[in-house]
């Protein structure tokens, strides 16, 4: 890329994107939709904690999330290029809306009454599965859409906003998770998350049908599958972007142990839970909206790694800390240092894609990025069975600093990368 073309990727207004009606209605849309994610993926992790008492358990449900995400990640990518975006979000929403209602089913007194807590963890376990191969679809989907709605000298722009709507999302859906918890029970909480779910759907309706791109040999499936991961592999900038993030998230899972933290070591509870699991996304989205106003224009793949080293500093000061203050802090700085991460990897992205290949880049993305959240959950889950919780967390956050000593120079494109 050169010089004049680098330039005007960046805009001086921070407003730029969120001024398409249409994109607009994208993210508010998806803001309601991770909400409810997040509210749910906060009361799964106390709920199965709550029914076995194993910090092992709370791992499993990572395991069942990322086998059919990583699984279907590819040819959702090839699916999700040859379709009607539009039309494909729409039915994913209302599966995930479907699941929910399974959740909530599970979640009444009369299941609690007629069948036993491991029979009601089998159907957590089963329902979640079912969510990881529908968010195989659902998220490359949101990813790919932005690239065909915002103007490209906007794209990073709506990027960044992007990621703060996820991130505010994220915020909202598990401090509030937790205080309902509290408040109206795990009953009370499905019953939320499925309305959450019911008006994203309505908002995303209205989102206009996008024409198909059809350069892709579309009755060739594996072929065209790989088109999407040879690409990634010939840019060298998306591939080290994708391979930092997916280790350093992998070893640096720590919130998966948060509700182990919150109730046996900390002792603060079901709202300190709520707190302490929101805390990494407060941070992110102070940093996103400080780059939102205030873009980094230079040595962007410099400052990802720095980024990311600092991240894993966190977690060590986090898996070490008795003290929820610090415990809060440490975790609210390591997601101050993950919005940089997620900016400069998202903007990569948006940038470097074609637009005939965002699917299927997207989906590749999704396996190495998203789906590391839910095998990093696993890790923490199997580290702390071996190790036990302190030590598995330690671990992770050292892991992730080897990791980026590792990258840095193994990926000396990424390391000298701007945009």
């Amino acid at each position: 890329m050169d010089e004049n073309e680098s330039i005007s990727q960046v805009t001086d207004d921070p407003f730029a994107s969120v001024k398409v009606p249409e994109y607009k209605n994208l993210i508010i849309g998806r803001f309601f939709f991770i909400m409810a994610l997040r509210m749910m993926g906060t009361l799964v992790g106390w709920w199965i904690y709550e029914l076995t008492n194993d910090p092992f358990a709370i791992g499993l449900i990572g395991l069942a999330e990322v086998i059919p995400a990583l699984t279907m990640a590819l040819y959702s990518g090839h699916v999700i290029d040859i379709s009607e975006k539009r039309n494909l979000l729409l039915k994913t929403v209302s599966l995930y809306t479907l699941c929910a209602g399974i959740l909530l089913f599970l979640s009444t007194p009369f299941i609690n009454d007629h069948i036993s807590r491991h029979q009601i963890s089998i159907g957590i376990y089963s329902v979640i599965f079912c969510t990881g191969i529908i968010r195989s679809f659902t998220g490359p989907n949101f990813t790919a859409l932005i690239g065909t709605i915002v103007p490209r000298k906007y794209l990073q722009n709506a990027t960044t906003w992007s990621q703060g709507s996820w991130l505010s999302a994220s915020v909202v859906g598990h401090a509030s998770g937790g205080f309902m918890i509290a408040l109206i029970g795990n009953m009370g909480t499905m019953i939320v998350i499925c309305s959450l779910l019911i008006i994203s759907f309505f908002i995303l309706m209205q989102l206009k049908p996008k024409p198909v791109l059809r350069n892709l040999g579309e009755g060739r499936t594996w072929e065209s599958v790989q088109q999407g991961l040879r690409f990634v592999y010939k840019t060298k900038e998306l591939l080290g972007a994708f391979s930092l993030d997916m280790f350093a998230v992998l070893f640096g899972g720590a919130v998966a142990m948060v509700p182990v933290y919150a109730r046996d070591i900390l002792k603060i509870g079901a709202i300190g839970f709520g707190w302490l699991n929101a805390a990494a996304d407060i941070g992110s989205i102070i940093m996103v909206i400080v780059l939102t106003i205030s873009p980094i224009r230079k040595r962007q793949g410099r400052k990802l790694f720095f980024a990311v080293a600092g991240f894993g500093a966190c977690i060590i000061l986090f898996g070490l800390s008795k003290w929820f203050l610090l415990s809060f802090f440490a975790l609210l700085i390591s997601g101050m240092l993950d919005g940089i991460s997620v900016v400069v990897r998202g903007t990569v992205m948006q940038l470097k894609t074609p637009d005939h290949l965002r699917g299927r880049v997207s989906s590749v993305s999704s396996m190495f990025v998203n789906s590391s959240n839910e095998l990093g959950q696993f890790e923490s889950g199997v580290t702390a069975k071996l190790m036990g919780v302190v030590p598995s967390v330690v671990f992770g956050g050292c892991m992730t600093i080897a990791v980026v000593i590792l990258t840095w120079v193994k990926s000396p494109s990424l390391r000298k990368f701007e945009y």
